[in-house]
This record gives C-alpha cells, structure tokens and sequence, in this order.
C-alpha cells in the first residue's frame, strides 16, 4: 500500500468517524438538555404543567420527561443513592422545608426576587413555591340554607345542621378546628395540638367521613353523601361548573403551597435550577390565572404584568381579595411537627 494509498484511506476513516459522530451529537445534546420534572399527578399536574413548567422549558431551551413520585421518602432514597432520577421536584410546602433540613436538595440563588415578590415564607436556600392552594368551606345549596361564614358556624351542628366531612389529615385539619375554637388567624401558631384533637372530637359525632384523597372529596359533596365539607378549593369548582347544588367561600380558608426542588446530585442540576427560576418568574406565574382554577401565583408581581377580569381575580385564591380572608399554613412548623402531630391525629379519629 503505498503512501498515497494509506492517506487517503486514514482521510475516508476519517470523515466516516466524523459523519457518525455528527449524527449522534444531536442526541448527546437532546440529552443533555433534557430536564426530568416529578411531580403529582392527575388533573392539578396537568394545569401545572400547561401554566408553569411548559412555558418555562420554552424560556430556557429545555426538553422535558414527565415522572411522578412517591412524595418526600422517595426522594430521600435517591438522594442517597447518589444518582437521582429526577432533576425538579414538585412537592408540599412542608415536605420543601423538611428536605432543605435534611440536605436534599441543591442550592438555589433567589436573590433576585424580594419579599415584595416572593415572601420569605414562601422559599429557602434550595425551594422555592410555585402555587398557592386553598383548603376552603362548602355546603350543599340545596340543603344548608343558612351559609356557614366561618369554622365556627361548620361546627355548629345545631344552627347548621348536616352530614359533615373533613380530611383525613391532620395538617389542614388541626388548623381549622383551632379556628372554629376560636383561635385568632394571627395566633394559630405553634398548633395547640391538644385543643384542635378536642374540638375534632366535638364535631366528630358529625364528621360522617374522613376523606383521604382529593377524588373522594369531590365525589361525596358532589354526590350529596354530606352537606358540609372542607375540601380544596380546586376540587370544588368543577363540582359547581357541572351545575351541581354547591357553593363554596374563601372566608377563614387556608393557603397552603406546593414548592420544587432540584435533588442533590441530580444530572442536569444547572438546566433545572434555571427552569426552576423561570418557572417563578411574574410572566410564567401569571399563567396559573389562567389556566389553573382556584390556584393562584405565588410571585405577587404576576398581578402586574398582565390585565385580569373580575371575574379571574374572583376565582383566584391569592388575589389580593381572596387571600386576605384566609390563613397561611406554617410549612415550617408542620416540617418540624408533623410526623407527631400526625400521629396524635390519627389515634383521635380512630377512637
């Protein structure tokens, strides 16, 4: 073989290395700037979705993979595998604020949005919340004539009489027993544990369920199996847009919010923490009014970015309307308190 021979089978080896090379970079790339987000599922991670993280992938350039998750336990073991799965978490409020006190998740740099824009309450060194949700009072139209105005009218059987439901947890519903107690908004924290589990015990006689998934909530008021119900807010409304005998009010009711995360270890931790950003930012958090009924943003410069009817704002629970009748709930104190809290909880129900 001769010297011209040899280069120019080297240059033909060359160029078909270099041809197969240029056609995988794509799919490296692909790859890499894929950002896998897991989250809750159902109707809620379809409105979040299409409002916060489809936009926000659009803004920053990256491909997405829809998972689900176990909730914060599952995420703690991958974590400590030392290869999470998963990139972005969506998760409650205090699972967020427990997660950061074990070291789960990556640093996140929110010094560019202020109080006035996110509250302190509302993120921490490595979450921030996405979406505030309501846990709010409804009756049947068609049998509680006399709306209740307040937790202490839902416990007054006698002056409103009907088959009760609550939630089968004790975060939300120890809040709303210290409140029909009497419990000043501003005073409900620290939870008086004992008192809220008395004034349960109270109205249990009363209590014909206690729900334990967003589903069956809708189905029993919706079906009529009770006449008053603590429910979400976003389980309610198309309880009443299919016309049934339902109203609801924002009077007393709790915000609460769902954060995300990027895990500790995670492989496209820097993608993740840029969709994470977007995802809070005013122009993306303005589509949760929307496209998300009942929810609202957590970025309060949302409001000002764009124009909304009466009517959004009336749905919206963080409006500056809405969210003014109601409580926050303390992510904090249930990340520290919940799991006894809980507990206490549950022996009262079962009793």
């Amino acid at each position: 073989m001769t010297d011209r021979t040899e280069s120019a089978r080297r240059r033909q080896i060359a160029i078909i290395v270099g041809a197969t090379i240029s056609a995988m970079l794509p799919a490296v790339v692909s790859a890499q700037e894929s950002v896998t987000v897991a989250g809750y599922g159902g109707a809620m991670r379809k409105g979040f979705d299409a409002a916060l993280v489809n936009p926000a992938a659009q803004q920053v350039g990256v491909k997405i993979r829809s998972e689900t998750h176990g909730d914060l336990p599952s995420i703690r073991v991958q974590v400590q595998s030392g290869a999470p799965a998963w990139d972005l978490v969506h998760l409650g409020g205090d699972e967020c604020a427990r997660g950061e006190s074990e070291g789960l998740f990556e640093p996140l740099d929110l010094s560019k949005f202020d109080d006035a824009a996110i509250p302190a309450t509302a993120r921490g060194k490595s979450w921030v919340a996405t979406n505030y949700y309501s846990v709010v009072m409804a009756w049947r139209t068609d049998k509680v004539k006399q709306p209740p105005k307040s937790w202490a009218d839902f416990w007054d059987a006698k002056a409103f009489p009907g088959r009760r439901a609550v939630a089968g947890l004790a975060q939300e519903t120890l809040e709303i027993a210290l409140l029909a107690d009497g419990v000043a908004k501003d005073k409900l924290y620290p939870l008086d544990v004992e008192r809220a589990i008395a004034a349960i015990k109270r109205l249990k006689p009363q209590i014909g369920v206690f729900w334990t998934t967003g589903a069956q909530s809708t189905q029993l008021i919706k079906d009529g199996e009770v006449d008053l119900i603590a429910i979400y807010g976003s389980r309610v409304s198309p309880v009443i847009e299919d016309g049934s005998a339902v109203q609801f009010s924002y009077d007393q009711g709790l915000l609460g919010y769902g954060c995300i995360a990027v895990p500790k270890g995670a492989k496209n931790a820097a993608k993740a923490k840029a969709l994470a950003l977007a995802m809070v930012s005013p122009e993306i958090q303005a589509n949760i009014i929307e496209k998300m009924d009942n929810y609202g943003p957590v970025n309060a410069k949302a409001y000002e970015v764009r124009k909304f009817t009466p009517e959004q704002l009336a749905k919206t629970n963080s409006s500056p309307q809405n969210a003014s009748k109601q409580v926050l709930i303390d992510a904090a104190w249930w990340a520290k308190n919940g799991d006894k809290a809980e507990e206490a909880f549950k022996s009262a129900i079962l009793q």
